[in-house]
């Protein structure tokens, strides 16, 4: 990307790979966000949005895309040929339902929507529970445990599975692949990365691809046969579509779960008066609605994906900057969630906050499709784990958390707790 004027935009340097940041990036947001709306990144070349309305207003607007090669070759953008040593991963992430524009984006989303539907999604809701139910029994007696790895994680990863109708003998392959994938979204990913998120790309793509093969001949309960049978007006998901359409949901399925239920836990252990909040509250039948607000604080208090990106389709400004078809305009959704222009108290963690427009799921024609699934797993889980240790700690109340992967797919490497 070329530098926008010098007097349009200030440069700074967004620290991506500096673990202090991606533990708490929020004091370092808070002070770029009041001195500029936007900024200009020299190192990663793109201009940056911090604050709520502009970032907002971006999402809705048309002149921006998830993909740009829709209305431009790579020669008109002056891009690069593709590095071949991604080759299977970009025809994965080029065509699926997310980095796809009108008319491709409203064809795929219109199909996917007749098989991943609200009410299959809330039909779910016992089976949740019952996975929560078998998780916490293997924990009873435990004194203390790793949040991340023993209860986050198993159930959004279980769910997506029996959702797709992925047996249970290769479900362990799961969250390895979703792992592998995701580093390639990271501005410092490795060759190394490039070559892990080629092989789980092309093994998923082929455990998914008989999958299928045997849900047209044998159909059953799960969402690969109704993405099988999906047809509107003759049309249907070509094979390659129907594999990116999982892999997708795979990714986006569980990485919001399990990152922003772990951030959530360690966001409430650290503000005790809110934890004890749901508490008082969780014997109560008509609990449930108060941990579904209690999860939107968590998602707009600590974001798990911190950063998306738009590519401008035309030549247009963006805060006085000027952009040329192609070039990217990182939205810094976590500082957008902090942003005190929309946001009362933005630093103060206030579980019946409301309304709560945070930015977590997007807004706009890219609105996240499973954000109804990561809803209901992240209020079921929450309340079953209050339910279940009302007093519980942390190990180590004053140790700095680790964290694994970066900042665009930012989470907990562990998280020690005890029962209290």
């Amino acid at each position: 990307m070329s530098q926008p004027p010098a007097e349009a935009l200030p440069e700074v340097t967004l620290p991506l790979t500096d673990p202090d940041f991606v533990r708490d990036p929020y004091p370092w947001l808070s002070e770029v966000r009041a001195a500029t709306p936007a900024f200009y990144d020299p190192a990663l070349g793109r201009v940056f949005l911090t604050r709520h309305a502009e970032i907002a207003a971006t999402l809705r607007d048309r002149r921006f895309g998830r993909s740009v090669l829709h209305r431009y070759s790579r020669d008109e953008l002056g891009w690069p040929p593709p590095d071949p040593a991604q080759a299977t991963f970009d025809a994965f992430n080029t065509n699926h339902l997310l980095d796809s524009e009108p008319p491709k984006h409203t064809r795929l989303r219109s199909l996917v929507g007749l098989a991943f539907t609200p009410r299959r999604v809330e039909a779910l809701g016992p089976r949740i529970e019952a996975l929560l139910s078998r998780q916490l029994a293997t924990l009873s007696g435990a004194g203390g445990f790793d949040l991340v790895s023993a209860y986050a994680e198993p159930l959004p990863v279980t769910v997506i599975a029996e959702l797709l109708g992925v047996p249970e003998s290769e479900r362990h392959q799961l969250r390895p692949w979703s792992a592998a994938i995701v580093r390639l979204y990271e501005p410092t990913y490795t060759r190394a990365d490039q070559e892990e998120a080629e092989r789980a790309v092309r093994d998923f793509g082929a455990l998914l691809r008989e999958l299928a093969r045997v849900r047209r001949g044998e159909p059953q309960d799960d969402l690969i046969t109704a993405l099988v049978q999906a047809e509107q007006e003759g049309d249907r998901l070509t094979e390659q579509e129907l594999i990116n359409t999982c892999i997708l949901l795979l990714n986006a399925g569980h990485e919001a779960s399990v990152n922003g239920l772990s951030a959530g836990v360690l966001a409430l252990m650290r503000h005790r008066e809110q934890w004890e909040t749901l508490v008082a509250a969780v014997r109560r039948e008509d609990s449930l609605p108060l941990f579904r607000m209690a999860v939107e604080e968590l998602l707009r208090y600590d974001t798990p994906l911190p950063l998306f990106e738009r590519y401008a389709l035309e030549e247009l400004e963006v805060c006085g900057a000027a952009l040329r078809p192609g070039e990217k305009v990182g939205l810094l959704y976590a500082s957008g969630n902090r942003d005190g222009r929309r946001f009362e108290r933005p630093d103060t963690l206030d579980l019946t906050r409301d309304p709560n427009p945070h930015l977590t799921f997007g807004l706009g024609l890219h609105y996240c499709l499973g954000a109804p699934l990561a809803r209901l797993e992240l209020a079921l889980s929450l309340r079953a784990l209050v339910r279940a240790y009302p007093g519980l700690r942390l190990a180590s109340p004053g140790a700095e958390p680790e964290y694994v992967g970066g900042f665009v797919i930012r989470g907990l490497a562990r998280l020690d707790v005890v029962a209290g």
